[in-house]
């Protein structure tokens, strides 16, 4: 019986050049499949330029795609892209790890045929990640409004901290004096929050974590809440204006705006392959654990 045709929608990383033997290795094995092929355009105009063969591909923009698996070239900040693009869809992810860290993006190209073969065979798993939204009271929000990892409200330069009044479910917690706040998922704990000395916090918890950035008080410290709950944060600033950052991608805001953050209506799904486990990325990728005594 002949194998199934499977349909790949390709993200990739525009800026690494150096890494195109990767790139073609894995549309050689697609190709190989008879998968069929669809390719952001902003990345298949890249794969034309570097003269990687893409004749058989078809290009898509924005949002208009649909496949059976989403593939992902890059590290793990082209995956939180792709993400963000796939949004309710409910297309699995694949990671192919073509940047550095690849926390997310864990199947290394040296692996891509071991994947293929998963995928083909339906041997994989797929992970649930949490996603959080996030409205203004103003309409100076121009940009995404999901995030994967995390967002974050900021100072906007190198002057004084900012205050951020918050609520969780409509009860005052605490006005934050700080550089800023991270609000993170559980995917996100590992980046920015983990950074600012936040907690790991494993896959399809349902929790949310609040950690400051440089903040004046020792007695704060960052808070794990209920990942259902809305938190609604007030910013004043002697600047008159402030950062929000979305996965990364921040955006002006003036001094009083609203921000409530709360989960979005879906999830983004991570496919893991048999021999990917939380556990061992994070003492491979992170050296968690690791004592240099030994």
């Amino acid at each position: 019986m002949s194998e199934r045709t499977l349909r790949f929608a390709i993200f990739g990383n525009e800026y690494q050049a150096k890494k195109s033997a990767s790139i073609k290795k894995i549309l050689a094995v697609l190709n190989k499949r008879g998968a069929k092929i669809a390719i952001d355009k902003p990345f298949f105009d890249f794969l034309k330029a570097e003269h990687i063969d893409v004749k058989n591909a078809t290009v898509f923009t924005d949002d208009d795609f649909d496949a059976d698996f989403v593939i992902s070239m890059g590290g793990d900040g082209t995956l939180l892209k792709a993400a963000s693009r796939v949004g309710a869809k409910g297309l699995p992810i694949i990671g192919i790890n073509i940047g550095r860290l690849g926390f997310l993006s864990d199947t290394m190209p040296s692996e891509i045929d071991k994947a293929m073969d998963a995928l083909y065979n339906g041997n994989y798993r797929l992970e649930d990640h949490s996603v959080i939204s996030v409205e203004t009271d103003t309409n100076e929000l121009g940009g995404p409004r999901y995030a994967l990892n995390d967002i974050a409200v900021l100072k906007r330069d190198t002057a004084s901290m900012i205050g951020i009044s918050t609520s969780v479910d409509d009860e005052y917690v605490v006005t934050y004096q700080a550089d800023g706040l991270i609000v993170s998922t559980p995917t996100g704990s590992t980046a920015y929050g983990l950074s600012n000395g936040g907690p790991i916090v494993v896959p399809n918890t349902d929790v949310l974590c609040l950690t400051p950035v440089a903040p004046h008080s020792l007695n704060i410290r960052p808070i794990v809440i209920n990942g259902g709950s809305v938190v609604t944060l007030t910013v004043s600033s002697r600047s008159h204006n402030f950062l929000l950052a979305i996965d990364g991608q921040s955006e002006k805001l003036s001094e009083g705006a609203k921000v409530t953050i709360k989960k979005a209506p879906y999830q983004i799904k991570i496919v893991k392959l048999p021999n990917k486990h939380y556990y061992t990325t994070l003492r491979d990728k992170m050296m968690w654990g690791m004592d240099s005594r030994c």
